[in-house]
């Protein structure tokens, strides 16, 4: 996936001027993620269901244990 669309700022990332933000964007099948202080740095990019799977498994905590995610790499 190209990551050439509109970023938008996720609303929880960080109070007060805004430094602390993930931005995402979108194509009909991933989802692409950024830092936005440092956005030319590396992208972490999912396929559309994946990024479910790790979503859910930031809200688990189940990240650090290794559990909740399996998968391939793009």
């Amino acid at each position: 996936m190209g990551t050439t669309g509109t970023w938008r700022k996720s609303s929880y990332s960080g109070p007060g001027d805004g430094n602390e933000c993930v931005e995402i964007t979108n194509s009909s099948t991933h989802i692409a993620i950024r830092d936005s202080k440092t956005p030319a740095r590396a992208v972490l990019t999912f396929q559309a269901g994946a990024f479910t799977t790790f979503i859910e498994a930031l809200k688990n905590q189940s990240l650090s244990t290794g559990t909740g995610l399996t998968g391939s790499h793009d």
